[in-house]
């Protein structure tokens, strides 16, 4: 029943009946559902893009080590919240390059490799953390979809996570 309600509303979000407060200009055409009680959650439930946008696929990030390896000692990626901070920071970087800003990711998955500071689990709350200062706040309301996974391992050793977003904007 309440895979039922959930369509029932993301039918009337896309028919225009029920919008959320997309408040940055160039999204303000984007719905963003979230289901009631989930204003803190880090991310939209749903997001319908209207027609007449352009989609970007944004390749998926790794942090900058906190310190690069020299004289034979191995690189130091930092924690989760540095290391998430920096990832952010090189996507916001890409969009730029595109026109873009976080306003305009409407979907975003995350990829946390076991952290060994942790015993192999992941830090979640530290990456949220770091992510709401990004999404979801005062001067950037919008939050993408998200879905986020642990993983066995990623590209390459040390990083312990790796975002990429789809984002939007509309055509010209």
């Amino acid at each position: 029943m309440k895979i039922i309600a959930r369509l029932v509303l993301l039918g009337l979000a896309l028919s225009g009946l029920t919008t959320s407060a997309a408040t940055v200009a160039e999204a303000a055409d984007v719905t963003r559902l979230a289901e009631p009680g989930m204003t803190a959650a880090p991310f939209a439930e749903a997001v319908a893009v209207p027609p007449g946008y352009t989609t970007y696929y944004v390749s998926g990030s790794l942090a900058t080590p906190q310190k690069p390896a020299s004289g034979g000692k191995p690189a130091v990626w930092g924690d989760i919240g540095y290391q998430t901070k920096s990832v952010l920071t090189n996507l916001k970087g890409t969009l730029a390059k595109l026109g873009l800003t976080f306003g305009d990711v409407v979907q975003a998955h995350v990829f946390m490799a076991p952290d060994p500071a942790m015993q192999g689990g992941i830090d979640f709350a530290g990456m949220n953390k770091v992510w709401l200062t990004e999404f979801g706040t005062k001067d950037q309301p919008n939050r993408p979809a998200r879905a986020a996974f642990k993983v066995a391992g990623l590209a390459s050793a040390g990083p312990l996570l790796e975002i990429e977003f789809i984002a939007v904007k509309k055509a010209k």
